[in-house]
């Protein structure tokens, strides 16, 4: 009996324990839900903070002048970050010291000898503090951000590294900023100008192509401070971009409930025999196992209607795709020379299909090599040597219809978009905006620039100018043949 009895106080026991901490766990949830945002937080206010507030772009993307915001990161946080990078990619510095090569070297050439080929990595997130005119933004997530140019920037044993915000990435640790945003953003990416001594291709190719009327990110120039234990440091001048599938659908294209991809290798090159769904990542709708619409661009494109029936071919392609929108991006992109994206590599663009017209637009994405042909041999404005490899191009250009669209582009962009005289005025213009937080008396610090002499900033102004006349001729030239 006392066996028994036994058993049975212990089962009532264990019951009565499962119950008090389900009850429990079932009061903080509640606790957590019931959490009103910015309880606590002295600088919350709705229309900075809050969700509900709409994007400020005047505030976060202002254009007459360079923003400046402050990062505290504790010394385990940041010390976690570094640790991250050191796992992934190698130790700090390892290749020689020696910077990124400038545009007239090879992408893997150095003084030395070449980095291995970057490991592409998601670093890890951390909580940061982040101020901006005398406000604070509490536990932001901050990380690392990058392929090559993390790469070699962190082995080059630079500390100007670039950076992803996700303002409410740890909402669920701390309920108080659940939905927290920026001015109504609630992601950020601060590109660092990598191999770009003007500072000028990633902040003015995109507005190049939203005044060539295509659709493209916001840009804004930004000094970034970071404290990670040792007092505010100068990381240097940065280009903040704004997140496609964060707030630019929306702001653009009026509904971001489409389907937004970004695609990255083989698969964006939509070759015969490439399709795959790995590489056309799903950045809305993630829960939705769909890619049909993509798949309905590749199996258009690759239909033998093209062969035997092009008028349906044409009918069908431009039922999935706006044709008229990527032959627009197509000379835009080829008139200021990038060799960065789709035609030479399968990454750099998001593909986002437009619920209001039911067909795929073209969004470009990171600049940083545009407006140049250093780097690499870019796109002849004839598109002669592209092959099936791209057939976006190749079968496109094909057609003496969408070819004749693309040349009418061509001579739109340099008649307007990309006018020399204009160009000229906007590069000066926002070099002296900058000026003095690149070279001047506030400007980029050894360790935290890929600057090896302040010549190399002035030099890349006159070189931009030289380019936008360069292009203006070949354009020129090519259509008068």
């Amino acid at each position: 009996m006392r066996t028994k009895y036994l058993k049975s106080m212990n089962l009532f026991v264990a019951v009565f324990v499962s119950i008090l901490m389900l009850s429990n766990s079932c009061y903080k949830e509640e606790i957590i839900e019931d959490v009103t945002p910015g309880t606590g937080l002295a600088d919350w206010t709705s229309e900075t903070h809050s969700s509900e507030a709409s994007p400020d772009y005047n505030v976060v993307f202002s254009q007459d002048k360079v923003n400046r915001i402050d990062l505290v990161i504790s010394s385990d946080n940041w010390n976690t970050m570094l640790q991250d990078l050191t796992d992934n990619i190698g130790e700090f510095g390892s290749n020689g010291g020696n910077p990124p090569p400038p545009p007239m070297f090879s992408e893997f050439g150095n003084y030395n000898s070449p980095p291995p080929p970057p490991n592409f990595i998601t670093p890890v997130f951390v909580t940061c503090s982040f101020f901006f005119e005398g406000k604070e933004w509490y536990n932001v997530g901050v990380r690392f951000k990058g392929n090559s140019s993390l790469n070699f920037t962190w082995l080059a044993g630079i500390m100007k590294l670039a950076l992803r915000f996700d303002f409410d990435e740890f909402e669920d640790d701390y309920p108080a900023i659940k939905d927290q945003r920026f001015y109504g953003f609630q992601k950020l990416s601060f590109s660092n100008n990598f191999k770009d001594q003007s500072f000028l291709h990633e902040k003015i190719a995109a507005d190049i192509f939203r005044d060539a009327g295509l659709k493209a990110p916001r840009t804004a120039y930004y000094r970034v401070y970071i404290d990670y234990g040792e007092g505010p440091v100068y990381f240097g001048l940065y280009t903040a971009v704004e997140i496609v599938e964060d707030t630019m659908l929306d702001n653009q294209f009026g509904s971001s409930t489409g389907n937004c991809y970004k695609p990255e290798g083989i698969g964006g090159t939509f070759a015969y025999g490439t399709f795959n769904t790995t590489d056309l990542e799903k950045k809305t709708n993630e829960d939705l196992a769909d890619w049909s619409d993509l798949e309905q661009l590749y199996n258009t494109l690759h239909s033998s209607n093209r062969i035997t029936d092009t008028k349906q071919w044409k009918t069908d392609l431009e039922s999935i795709l706006d044709v008229d929108h990527f032959m627009k991006w197509l000379a835009t992109n080829t008139v200021i020379q990038n060799w960065d994206t789709y035609g030479t590599i399968g990454h750099n663009y998001y593909l986002y299909n437009n619920p209001y017209t039911n067909k795929i637009a073209w969004i470009p994405w990171d600049n940083n090599e545009a407006l140049s042909s250093w780097e690499r041999e870019t796109l002849s404005l004839s598109m002669s040597e592209v092959t099936s490899e791209w057939p976006l191009i190749r079968y496109l250009m094909d057609q003496p219809e969408y070819e004749e669209i693309y040349e009418t582009y061509l001579q739109s962009v340099i008649d307007d978009a990309f006018e020399p005289s204009k160009m000229k005025e906007l590069y000066q213009y926002y070099y002296d905006l900058i000026y003095d937080y690149v070279i001047g008396t506030d400007g980029e610090q050894p360790g935290y620039t890929f600057l090896r002499s302040s010549s190399e900033f002035t030099d890349a102004l006159t070189e931009q100018m030289n380019h936008v006349d360069d292009r203006y001729n070949a354009v020129v030239n090519h259509l008068s043949k």
